[in-house]
């Protein structure tokens, strides 16, 4: 008798450092397997890489060929022809039209910041030509996301003739269909998932869009906006309307807006995207360029950008403005040309996002609470919703995006109007696609409105319909979230003791980088090493120092972990050696330069000789 190949027993590959279970519950796993390390050998001889770097290679996929244009990504040897997006053409020779007849162009924006970058950098285009747009970013509250028919009537009688919309537009058929009906052209560049119906325009220029080929669907807004620019240029070039006087804009010079927006928006950090962060940064150290410069220095930056600063500290200030304060406030910053003002709104910016975090954090404990007794003690449920009045509807994805931490599952959270309305956010674990399972509910009528991708989400329903969206939700997604919490692993790139851990060695791993989604930052372990110090530092972190054997220190921090498994156990463990599991960065202070570990996970290590010592 022959037993099926699938009724098999498959042996799960050994635990890295024996680690079974965690403090944090996961299970550490070697990123490499068999195959993945003899490719990382490979590169290290073929291409005389440390080994280190060779395994964070071979643990992305990159190929033995690939190597070397993995650690140089350039936009020349990345950037596709721009007429392989679907309506590309036409959208890039209705846009050189409107600047060789000088008309008015209306560029509708997003309020987040793929959506200010988008829009900024389409209006610095745009003035290069000569023109002066017009420029909408909706109110969040008033207005929504998206396109609405006010705001077009509103710029239809300012005099626009062509309406540009950017990471927006997809699923807006009514306020479109409007514009159309108020003679405007309009061109849509945006990257959302399309609905079954698509909005009638002169183009909409969307690589996510059912017939289009390009392959180019992982670009954020404002790295599509660049490649319709690209077209353009290459449009008005053919028609010699560049000249001495009006001569061709250095598109590769706004870079620091592509790279701003393509963090903020978690875009996978893969092919152009790669090449146009990598780039972006560089544009960023120096410092030239008004806007951003002011936002850095508000931002308290030491030391050159790196990817995570964009995503956390220079992108939630822009953000600010669109949550809770003035939605053009991001606009207005990149595009301003004076340094005194610029600090000014950047100011205003950091104000709001320090005031942005008292909200968040009071809607934050409320739906913490709620989800806690919503699990209950035996932790049992699929999907979170959590819902309130008064709750300020610009936090609320910042609220699902720390419960989806918290309690590794998808969250919403929902802000209830007095008018019985909710709007609200939710965020997604790895394998579970929300944006369709909204998308459905929409269909099925259990939801107002609703759309998103898998991993992001918005909502607005009713507040009587809040217990059956709940239902659906666990229903949709249950196996697939059970599929997800059942991979609960952490995956190591290498170990290394704490005598390894130098600026020299970060900078080694950091020729992999940018880093972010798509090309996860390196986790690093340090088998068996003294736990020295613990302590309480800042808004829940945990600021902690490890020693290897031989005397070494590393120092660390366990950021938001106060209250939770990680930050439990390290309190816990003073003095004990530990498994450490982390990623590093160099912490620069008054002009000197220190390796710091953000500690993701520990473990007890099992009875007898450690690994490295």
């Amino acid at each position: 008798m022959t037993i099926p190949a699938s009724a098999l027993p498959v042996e799960a590959p050994p635990a890295f450092l024996g680690v079974a279970r965690s403090a944090t519950g996961k299970r550490w796993r070697d990123r490499l397997d068999a195959r993945g390390a003899a490719r990382a050998l490979a590169i290290t001889q073929r291409h005389q890489l440390p080994e280190m770097l060779a395994r964070v290679l071979a643990g992305r996929d990159v190929g033995i060929d690939a190597v070397e244009d993995f650690l140089d990504p350039t936009i020349r040897k990345l950037m596709p022809d721009p007429y392989t997006v679907t309506q590309m053409e036409t959208a890039a020779k209705r846009i050189a039209d409107a600047a060789s007849r000088g008309e008015k162009v209306a560029i509708f924006g997003d309020y987040d910041v793929d959506g200010a970058t988008s829009a900024a950098l389409l209006a610095w285009h745009l003035r290069h030509c000569g023109l002066d747009p017009l420029i909408h970013i909706p109110d969040r509250i008033f207005e929504g996301y998206g396109p609405n028919t006010e705001a077009v009537r509103m710029l239809a009688g300012k005099g626009a003739t062509l309406l540009v919309t950017v990471d927006c537009g997809t699923t807006s058929i009514e306020p479109l269909a409007e514009a159309r009906r108020l003679g405007l052209s309009v061109v849509v560049i945006d990257h959302h998932q399309t609905g079954d119906e698509l909005p009638a325009v002169d183009a909409l220029v969307n690589p996510n869009r059912p017939d289009d080929l390009s392959g180019l669907g992982h670009l954020a807004a404002v790295g599509l906006v660049l490649v319709t620019l690209v077209a353009v240029n290459r449009e008005l070039r053919a028609r010699g309307f560049w000249s001495g006087e009006m001569p061709e804009p250095d598109l590769l010079g706004m870079l620091h807006h592509v790279a701003l927006g393509t963090v903020a928006d978690v875009a996978p950090l893969i092919g152009l995207n790669r090449a146009f962060v990598a780039k972006g940064l560089i544009a960023l150290r120096r410092r030239d360029h008004i806007g951003h410069t002011a936002l850095m220095d508000v931002s308290r930056l030491n030391g050159p950008p790196e990817a995570w600063h964009l995503g956390f500290m220079l992108g939630p200030r822009i953000n600010a403005g669109g949550r809770i304060g003035r939605a053009d406030l991001g606009v207005r910053l990149l595009l301003e040309g004076d340094v005194s003002e610029a600090a000014r709104i950047a100011a205003e910016l950091d104000r709001l996002n320090s005031e942005r975090r008292v909200i968040e954090q009071m809607a934050e404990a409320q739906a913490e609470a709620e989800a806690l007794a919503a699990l209950g003690l035996e932790d049992k449920g699929a999907v979170i919703v959590t819902a309130a009045e008064g709750w300020h509807p610009g936090v609320v994805g910042l609220v699902a995006s720390r419960l989806k931490e918290k309690f590794s599952r998808p969250a919403f959270a929902i802000a209830l109007e007095p008018g019985g309305i909710g709007t609200g956010s939710g965020r997604s674990i790895s394998g579970v696609d929300l944006g369709r399972a909204v998308r459905q509910a929409v269909k099925d009528r259990l939801l107002m409105k609703g759309g998103g991708h898998a991993m992001a989400a918005g909502v607005t329903l009713r507040k009587e319909k809040l217990a059956e969206f709940r239902a659906y939700m666990e229903s949709a997604l249950a196996e697939d979230v059970a599929r997800s919490r059942h991979d609960n692993e952490l995956l190591i790139d290498g170990a290394v003791s704490a005598r390894a851990v130098t600026p020299e060695f970060v900078a080694t791993l950091n020729r992999a980088g940018p880093f972010g989604s798509g090309n996860p930052e390196p986790v690093i372990a340090l088998p068996s090493h003294q736990l020295v110090y613990a302590d309480e530092v800042g808004q829940a972190h945990v600021r902690v120092r490890f020693k290897s054997g031989d005397g070494a220190i590393v120092n660390g921090i366990a950021f938001r972990s106060i209250g939770q498994k990680l930050g439990n156990a390290l309190t816990q463990h003073r003095g004990q050696p530990l498994h450490v599991a982390g990623s590093l960065a160099v912490d620069r202070w008054q002009g000197s330069e220190r390796v710091q570990l953000r500690v993701l996970d520990v473990a007890v290590p099992d009875q007898g000789p450690a690994v490295i010592r």
